[in-house]
């Protein structure tokens, strides 16, 4: 693999204030031949401002956060990250690179998770390039290359996890989203390592049911809600139904037998448990008639 060094260049300022120099004098030197009309001597100083001009092919400018990846007839020579003006041997070739921090957001893909249910699910990545030379000579088209690994990334991301999970236990793309994220960077990290790649952040950007079956999930989604919020509530009515049996059986303010335990305790359920507001009934009897 090639990996990236550092090109040797010359500042471009003085180069470019010698160079200036000497397009004066040979341009005054010029226009005294012309007068003296010597053919020899006006021929050398024409190929003398040729020969400016050709060095003037090497001075070149790198912007903050750039790179300049030198080349000489395809030999790879080095990259220059210095910014600024500098000078390089004309004959190099200047492929510029940028080194700034980008954003990709893959499109909405439907793939199918874990247990099979078809979803819709993009990504964001942050990235940047921190091998010049990799990045040129190691694949085609970088960009390109870190557009379609980060979607087979995305898609083989969606395959490993549900979508939801039903036990506490069980890792999901909606429930585990710091999780999921470290994996989704990890993994588009290791496809885009040859390219000089380097990921900053990877996270979930747009994540759904698919929608031939959001009617149904979301169908799915409410019944178990409804089924963990009632056994919530029944775990706290039997606990105040014990509490209560408890107390009264401590303060020994009423003794009840079997029976009548378990009509209290079946009173209690009901309006603890009950959707709706129950309504007294005041007995004017005793607890047994």
């Amino acid at each position: 693999m090639i990996r990236e060094r550092e090109a040797a260049t010359l500042p471009g300022l003085p180069v470019l204030l010698l160079l200036s120099i000497a397009l004066g004098l040979t341009v005054y030197a010029l226009i005294a031949q012309l007068f003296g009309e010597s053919a020899g001597a006006i021929v050398s100083q024409a190929l003398l401002c040729v020969l400016w001009c050709f060095l003037m092919i090497g001075v070149f400018v790198v912007n903050p956060n750039e790179g300049r990846v030198m080349q000489f007839f395809g030999d790879y020579v080095g990259t220059v990250k210095t910014a600024g003006l500098r000078w390089a041997n004309p004959f190099y070739t200047k492929k510029r690179i940028s080194l700034r921090v980008r954003n990709f957001e893959s499109a909405r893909l439907k793939v199918n998770d874990h247990e099979g249910n078809p979803i819709e699910i993009a990504a964001v990545v942050v990235w940047r390039v921190v091998d010049t030379a990799e990045a040129v000579f190691e694949v085609d088209d970088y960009q390109n290359f870190v557009k379609v690994q980060t979607e087979a990334a995305v898609r083989n991301l969606a395959t490993s996890y549900k979508y939801d999970a039903h036990e506490e236990d069980q890792m999901s793309l909606r429930g585990n989203t710091a999780e999921v994220a470290e994996h989704l960077k990890k993994e588009i990290q290791d496809r885009l390592a040859k390219a000089g790649v380097e990921v900053l952040e990877a996270r979930i950007s747009h994540l759904a049911y698919a929608p031939e079956i959001a009617q149904a999930m979301l169908q799915r989604q409410q019944a178990g809600a409804i089924i963990a919020a009632r056994q919530r509530i029944v775990e706290g009515a039997v606990g105040m139904v014990q509490m209560a049996l408890a107390m009264l059986s401590q303060r020994e303010i009423l003794e009840l037998d079997n029976e009548r335990k378990a009509a209290m305790v079946s009173n209690l359920l009901v309006v603890l448990c009950g959707e709706r507001s129950t309504q007294p009934v005041i007995n004017t009897g005793t607890i047994y008639q």
